[in-house]
């Protein structure tokens, strides 16, 4: 009895702590920005909850403030997967070291970002910024379209000088105007032009294709194709919504944006291609534009090879 109750025992306890690693692999652990479009839409409407709800799996939703946390979280694994990022984002978490895979993308939109100036500025070409305080947000796409422009016009990075702010910083600079011009990406670029009369100096077009990547744990890409398929069709039939319906995901994102005008919030993502893509190796030229620009503006520690990294494809239909 003693022995038998000693194996009991030991079952018991090997139960007790099996138990927490079998629910957290039945977790699927979101991180999300405000901007994240398409997951705010599917989080909000509960969709993809209920669908993996199905087939054993819970979703919680985790909110970051940007890119870069988001990505930093994704590599020491506090979450699974994230939405989608500007395509700068992944460059640095590349050259941090971090292990992870492209699950999806979506395709060029050049004229959600811009950089923007007062309509009565005597600011008219790209190579009237020199000498002028920008307002950017550093590491993000818009600092790479200042970048490409800068260099469109002749100019260095040097012959201008930052102001690096958050895009609601670097809104209200622009408002009391503390900076020349002030680089930034949807909804704040149609946002900034109806509410405060700016003049768009130039869009991305031309220049920076403005692509926004979604990325999983390499090892949570591995070990969950069925979960990271079922995440991909929620994306792709969510993009075709939004374009079907643009007023009313308008009204579900309105809240969520600071209570944007639902005809802001239609406009800004009329800009948007919100087209879902498998990440391919040939997709990421303009990835190795980015991490070259960075390097050489001493942003990046070390060169890296964009190419080098994980993608995952979805299932065939």
């Amino acid at each position: 009895m003693t022995r038998l109750n000693a194996l009991g025992g030991a079952l018991l306890v090997a139960a007790l702590f099996s138990f927490p690693l079998h629910a957290a692999e039945q977790t699927l652990r979101i991180g999300y920005q405000k901007s994240s479009t398409l997951l705010t839409l599917i989080k909000q409407r509960g969709e993809l909850d209920k669908s993996l709800a199905s087939q054993g799996v819970k979703v919680s939703w985790h909110e970051f403030s940007s890119g870069l946390p988001l990505l930093e979280a994704l590599n020491l694994n506090n979450v699974d997967l994230s939405a989608d990022v500007a395509d700068t984002v992944p460059v640095f978490a590349q050259a941090a070291g971090a292990n992870l895979t492209y699950y999806a993308r979506e395709t060029p939109s050049p004229d959600a970002q811009a950089i923007l100036v007062p309509a009565d500025s005597s600011i008219k070409t790209l190579q009237d910024l020199k000498g002028k305080k920008i307002a950017v947000t550093k590491a993000a796409g818009s600092h790479y379209l200042l970048i490409a422009a800068l260099n469109k016009a002749g100019l260095k990075f040097s012959d201008v000088s930052p102001a690096w702010l958050t895009p609601a910083d670097g809104r209200a600079a622009m408002e009391n105007g503390s900076v020349a011009a002030w680089v930034t990406w949807e909804p704040y670029v149609t946002s900034a032009k109806a509410e405060q009369h700016v003049r768009v100096l130039t869009s991305g077009r031309g220049l920076a294709s403005y692509q926004r990547y979604y990325l999983a744990s390499t090892e949570y890409a591995k070990a969950h194709p069925a979960v990271l398929n079922a995440v991909y069709n929620a994306l792709e039939t969510q993009a075709e919504w939004l374009k079907a319906h643009p007023a009313e995901a308008a009204k579900l994102l309105s809240p969520l944006w600071g209570k944007l005008p639902i005809s802001t919030v239609v406009q800004a993502n009329a800009q948007r291609s919100y087209h879902i893509e498998p990440v391919k190796s040939a997709d990421l030229a303009e990835q190795q534009k980015i991490a070259d620009a960075f390097y050489q503006a001493k942003l990046l520690p070390k060169p890296i090879d964009t190419q080098a990294v994980n993608t995952w494809q979805p299932a065939s239909p």
